[in-house]
Order: structure tokens, then C-alpha cells, then sequence
């Protein structure tokens, strides 16, 4: 498991509570997203659970249930049983909070504690955050709530106030190095600079080899296009079929990179050109997945959003 240098508060806070009279039953893990939120519930979970002289698996634990994202539909879900690949949702849905509701009605397996991980809990469909609200309300003796979150604006005001809430901050460039180096990768400057303090995102910038991406789309943002050599050069090193999981990567990395430009620009209407295009990226990033874009053509496209952000800018599509 990843070292992370940034949890020493969340366990000490953690771990005197788990020592105190009461433990509370609720608990959000804060933080943007790539910063270990999940292995700290995994390992939380863990110590929650245990109690002495009784042997723990070192694989599933029965008293750890963990709601993600599952199979999109009826279809994906028959794929999934077969061990074919299948599509995800893209949200925790109802069924999922009600068949681990389900599941509470029984004792705990092997001991008289047990927790639930939701990851990532903002990505709950609405009435599945409503259901989650009636267990937290009323849970369950032993039953303890961990909730990962990478946007907490985006719960129920409701579920926020019946959690204790464990923040993680942001990694320094040099951890960053460090832990990518620990990972057999080398460390780009960029790179690390575009993750703004998220291993995740340096992780997937760093596998996917983006840094020549980064500078082309720095380029783009500084200087513009005006004979679409950049947009050719951005289309030539994402690949004419790219996974989804690189086109995803070069999307984060392209808002990252508009959102520090934003931050860094002294002139107001850079700053709002900026400001516009991140906010079209972002919304480039929720329609990719399941729109019809010509991958060959979706390069251009990014490139062009980059391009309307530069000084003396040509229209975004012109």
C-alpha cells in the first residue's frame, strides 16, 4: 500500500476517537480527489472492526461493505457476472444503498463492529442520498459510516451535519517527486505541477506520459494557434484511438493547466477567457464519455477550447 505523508492528522484524530468512550458513527474523508482517501478508509475500516483474539482475513473483510460504482445497467451487470468487461455507472445508485441496508439488519460477522465505505459519496444519486440519510439518522449498533468525499458542497447539508469530517491536504511537489519515484516513475517538473498537490493525478499524468501533452497545451494557452500546427501536435501525441482513460487524463490536465494560468493572469479578461475555457473543459469531460465525438476529432476540439483562451485569441472553433 501507497505511504502517504499526508495522513498523520487524519489518524491521530482518527485514532483518538476510536480510543474514547463514543466513537460517532459518521464519518466524512475530505480532500480532492487522488490523495488516498480510500486506502485511509480501507485501513480505518480495518482497525474498526478488530478486536482481539479474533483472527482478521487479509482479503475481503465480511464486516467492511464498500459501495462504488457498479455495472450501468442490466446488461453491464450480466457482463459483470460472467467476468466480461462491462460499463460503469457514473453514480452510487438507490438499489446499491438499499441491498446494503439489507445487510444491517444482520449482525456482524465476526465481531460486534462493522463499517460501510461510500466512495465517492457525492457521486450518490439523489434518492440514494436520501436513503443513506435514514441509516445515519438511526444506525444500527456497531455500525459505523465512512464516506469519501472529493466535493462535500455536494451532500445533503443533512448528511454533513451527522459526520465528523477527517481532511486531507495536498501534497507538496517534493512528496510528489518522492512518491512517484518510489513508484518506479520518473518525476516531470510539469507534470507535478499541473497534479497540484493529487498523487492521483500526478500518477496518471506520469503512466500515461503527458508531459509532452503539458507543454503543448501550455503553448496553446500562452500563445495560441493561428495555423492549427499545435491542435496537430496535441492530436498527434493523445493518439488517433485513445483509450478513455487517456483522453480523461489529457482532459484533467488541460483544466488543471487552465485553471493555474487563471490563477497567475494579471489581466481581467484573461482571467475570464481562462476561467471560460476550464469551465468548458469540465464540461467537455462530462459529455465525453457517453457523447458521439469522433476520437480522431476530440483532440481538435480541446485544442480549440485551449486556443480561445489565449491573448488576441481566434473563436474557439474558427
Amino acid at each position: 500500500m501507497t505511504n502517504w505523508p499526508n495522513h498523520a492528522e487524519a489518524w491521530r484524530a482518527w485514532r483518538n476517537a476510536l480510543g474514547g468512550e463514543r466513537m460517532h458513527h459518521g464519518w466524512l474523508l475530505a480532500g480532492k480527489a487522488g490523495l488516498g482517501k480510500r486506502d485511509f478508509a480501507m485501513a480505518a475500516a480495518r482497525e474498526l472492526v478488530a478486536e482481539p483474539g479474533v483472527p482478521q482475513p487479509a482479503g475481503d473483510h465480511p464486516d467492511i461493505i464498500t459501495l462504488t460504482y457498479g455495472p450501468k445497467d442490466d446488461k453491464a451487470e450480466r457482463a459483470a457476472a460472467e467476468g466480461k468487461p462491462f460499463e460503469l455507472a457514473r453514480s452510487i445508485r438507490i438499489k446499491q444503498i438499499r441491498a446494503m441496508q439489507r445487510r444491517l439488519v444482520t449482525r456482524p460477522t465476526l465481531g460486534t463492529r462493522r463499517a460501510i465505505i461510500i466512495d465517492p459519496a457525492d457521486d450518490m444519486e439523489k434518492s440514494a442520498a436520501n436513503a443513506l440519510l435514514k441509516s445515519l439518522e438511526e444506525p444500527p449498533a456497531g455500525t459505523f459510516f465512512l464516506l469519501v468525499t472529493h466535493r462535500p458542497a455536494r451532500l445533503l447539508p443533512t448528511i454533513r451535519s451527522r459526520c465528523r469530517t477527517l481532511r486531507f491536504p495536498v501534497l507538496s511537489d517534493s512528496q510528489l517527486a518522492a512518491m512517484l519515484a518510489e513508484a518506479g516513475l520518473t518525476p516531470d517538473p510539469q507534470a507535478i505541477a499541473a497534479a497540484e498537490g493529487s498523487f492521483g493525478a500526478a500518477l496518471r499524468f506520469a503512466e500515461e506520459d503527458l508531459a509532452p501533452v503539458a507543454r503543448v497545451i501550455s503553448g496553446l494557452l500562452a500563445g495560441g494557434d493561428s495555423g492549427m500546427t499545435g491542435r496537430g501536435e496535441l492530436a498527434r501525441l493523445i493518439g488517433p484511438r485513445a483509450s478513455r482513460e487517456r483522453v480523461q487524463a489529457v482532459l484533467d490536465l488541460a483544466q488543471s493547466l487552465a485553471a493555474r494560468a487563471a490563477r497567475a493572469a494579471e489581466d481581467h479578461d484573461r482571467r475570464a477567457r481562462l476561467v471560460e475555457t476550464h469551465a468548458a473543459l469540465v464540461a467537455l469531460a462530462v459529455e465525453a464519455p457517453t457523447a458521439n465525438f469522433d476520437p480522431a476529432m476530440l483532440p481538435f476540439e480541446i485544442g480549440s477550447l485551449l486556443v480561445a483562451a489565449a491573448p488576441a485569441s481566434e473563436p474557439a472553433h474558427g
